[in-house]
C-alpha cells in the first residue's frame, strides 16, 4: 500500500514561495499519477497539480501561472511550489496517488496546515 506524507513550513508571508514534499513509501513515482490538492477553510477540496510517471506536470488553469511540481526519484519524492502566495492560499494541503488521473486511492497523506500571514 503507497503512503504519503506531507513536510513543509506551517507558515508563509504573503508574496513568498510556499514549498512542500510529499515523500512517497510502498510505490515509486515513476509509476501513476502524484497530486497536489487542497482544502481552504469552510472549502471544498480544490486538485492543484499533478506529476505523472513520465515526469509530466499538469495543473489547474486557476493556478497555473503560480504552480511547480516537481520530483525527486532518488529519494521518491515529489514537491510542490506555489508562488506569490496570498491569505487565500491558506489551507490543509494534501499529497494522494491514482492509478489514472485523478482517481485517488486511499490513503492520502495525513495533510499539512499551511498559513499565509505577515
Amino acid at each position: 500500500q503507497v503512503q504519503l506524507q506531507e513536510s513543509g513550513p506551517g507558515l508563509v508571508k504573503p508574496s513568498q514561495t510556499l514549498s512542500l514534499t510529499c515523500t512517497v513509501s510502498g510505490g515509486s513515482i515513476t509509476t501513476g499519477f502524484w497530486s497536489w490538492i487542497r482544502q481552504p477553510p469552510g472549502k471544498g477540496l480544490e486538485w492543484i497539480g499533478y506529476i505523472i510517471y513520465s515526469g509530466s506536470t499538469y495543473y489547474s488553469p486557476s493556478l497555473r501561472s503560480r504552480t511547480s511540481i516537481s520530483r525527486d526519484t532518488s529519494k521518491n519524492q515529489f514537491t510542490l511550489q506555489l508562488s506569490s502566495v496570498t491569505p487565500e492560499d491558506t489551507a490543509v494541503y494534501y499529497c494522494a496517488f491514482a492509478r489514472v488521473d485523478r482517481y485517488f486511492e486511499d490513503p492520502w497523506g495525513q495533510g499539512t496546515q499551511v498559513t499565509v500571514s505577515s
